[in-house]
């Protein structure tokens, strides 16, 4: 693959599509944390790793209509958030995600007359996970629908996966928003529904994060599929496929 720029990049909070009125992502950043354990007795650094943790904090311009970005970030919510980092609304792209804590909502009125805010989102429970685009940015679902599948590219894996949705817009009773399995792209191995693949079904505007269990297998091509009842479904959905072992 190409190397790319940042043109064309999306940013969901919440269920909400921010991305209109951030000026800039100024960090992505995950991993554990690392103790040094060196002993007197070694001549180079010892490191062992420690938790998991994550940012995303980004710039946001002032926009006070509604459900924009001063709307959804001035309420400093002391619950859970999912942020989701899209690079680029390609299917099959790239896209970090994490379920956070928002810190701040700082505001800042330059010399020039610049009006921007700073926001922090902090890890809580997961830490950054970056994983792959199973939508191209925002899908739109009028009726039960069977997505195109992603090819993962390197057969079946057996640590399991996790999933995040964001629902934007919804009209209906209610949808179902699931992950469906195959290792021949539906050949002559039927798509199946992933065990632990499935989101609750939503009725508004919603966000969540999903895990199978940890030693399941999950099949080299993955596609997102919509039941229930609606008329109209608006959402975005990230997949990370473990390649190894993982715990949380």
């Amino acid at each position: 693959m190409a190397k790319q720029s940042g043109l064309g990049d999306n940013l969901y909070v919440a269920g909400y599509d921010v991305s209109g009125d951030i000026g800039a992502v100024n960090s992505i950043a995950g991993g554990p944390a690392v103790q040094d354990v060196t002993g007197i007795d070694k001549s180079a650094m010892e490191r062992i790793g420690l938790v998991r943790d994550g940012h995303i904090d980004y710039t946001a311009f002032f926009n006070p209509a509604t459900d924009r970005a001063h709307d959804r970030l001035s309420l400093l919510p002391t619950t859970d958030v999912i942020v989701s980092y899209f690079r680029g609304t390609a299917l099959g792209g790239q896209s970090a995600c994490l379920v956070s804590k928002q810190i701040n909502y700082d505001g800042t009125r330059a010399d020039d007359g610049a009006f921007t805010f700073t926001v922090q989102s902090q890890a809580n429970g997961y830490g950054l996970e970056w994983g792959t685009s199973m939508t191209a940015g925002k899908r739109t679902d009028t009726t039960a629908t069977n997505g195109s599948s992603v090819d993962f590219g390197t057969g079946s894996t057996a640590f399991g996966l996790q999933a995040y949705l964001h629902v934007f817009s919804f009209t209906g009773t209610s949808v179902t928003v699931k992950l469906q399995e195959s290792s021949d792209n539906g050949a002559g191995d039927a798509f199946a529904d992933v065990t632990g693949g499935a989101f609750t079904a939503a009725t508004g505007i919603t966000s969540q994060r999903i895990e199978t269990a940890r030693g399941q297998t999950v099949e080299r091509y993955l596609r997102v599929v919509t039941t229930g009842t609606f008329s109209n479904a608006v959402f975005a959905v990230t997949v990370n496929r473990n390649d190894t072992g993982v715990v949380f």
